[in-house]
């Protein structure tokens, strides 16, 4: 991930959430009152961004301290410790939230990412995501995919063309509509054409698009259409495949298959911050003791 993005999404989340302050966290502690958090998963999954963790903190307050126990694209088995921090509690607990929702949503992407490419299972062809993806995320989302093993296709608008049914229907072919895009792109852009027959993909060749995408196809469609692609030129399938479809996709010969389920349909991966008590009077033994027990019993009623 782009660090200085991320610090700067990290700024707009946090300004989102906290605002002015944390009222609640700041009427109840003190400034110079320190605890301890631990990241633990609640399910297994992949885990995806736990350098959120480190440069959000990072942004509260730098005394904080973070240590890492699992790394992104690693499975994690629930009651798995994911991470540690130390410091301010005020500012651990008023960063926990963003970072958790962040954590979760890309672990559930980076979990149903790594599903994915396990049901197809091919030497060849791989998973990739869309452009479906929820406004502002989209560098942690395809970051996400990229953790459970997936491919990611073009990160917007701006850095390759895809020329979708409804620009040929407004244009009238694709041979136009690859021509004016030639006349106005660079050559360092790739061009892709949707296709939904045989006709269409025989003119997305012989107008030299660069990939041709079989959108809503069926797997002995893919298999016949990329017969007519020549080598060179990289083969996409899109459009309403599900986990329990892939199997079926696996011999077509088709390089990519994109899903934009991995990350507009996110199950979020249970994950839970839980704290050890330094504050309470008494016997600090005692805290610990009882803080673990508890950690224990709701680790237990999730798994």
């Amino acid at each position: 991930m782009n660090k200085i993005k991320l610090q700067t999404m990290l700024r707009q989340f946090f300004l989102e959430d906290i605002g002015e302050q944390d009222i609640t966290s700041s009427a109840i502690f003190p400034a110079h009152e320190t605890g301890m958090g631990t990241f633990i998963a609640k399910e297994k999954g992949i885990v995806a961004g736990l350098e959120i963790i480190t440069e959000a903190y990072c942004l509260l307050d730098p005394s904080i301290r973070v240590r890492l126990l699992k790394h992104d694209g690693q499975l994690v088995q629930p009651g798995e410790k994911i991470a540690e921090v130390e410091g301010p509690v005020r500012d651990l607990l008023s960063g926990e939230r963003v970072i958790l929702n962040l954590l979760q949503r890309m672990g559930g992407i980076a979990t149903r990412t790594r599903k994915s490419v396990e049901a197809l299972s091919s030497g060849h062809t791989k998973i990739c995501d869309t452009r479906k993806t929820t406004p502002g995320l989209r560098m942690l989302d395809k970051y996400a995919v990229r953790c459970g093993g997936g491919s990611n296709h073009r990160y917007g608008l701006y850095d390759g063309i895809m020329i979708k049914d409804n620009h040929i229907a407004f244009c009238g072919t694709i041979t136009e509509a690859v021509k004016r895009v030639k006349e106005h792109a660079g050559h360092m852009v790739k061009i892709e054409v949707e296709t939904e027959n045989k006709e269409q993909v025989i003119e997305a060749v012989e107008a030299g698009a660069d990939v041709i995408m079989f959108d809503n196809r069926s797997p002995r469609e893919v298999a016949e259409f990329v017969n007519y692609v020549p080598k060179g030129i990289i083969t996409e399938a899109s459009g309403g495949i599900t986990d329990n479809q892939l199997v079926a996709y696996r011999d077509t010969g088709v390089d990519y298959i994109s899903l934009g389920y991995l990350t507009h349909s996110v199950k979020a991966l249970d994950i839970s911050m839980l704290v050890e008590n330094q504050l309470l009077g008494g016997n600090a033994d005692e805290n610990a003791r009882t803080t673990r027990a508890h950690q224990e019993s709701s680790i237990a009623r999730n798994i």
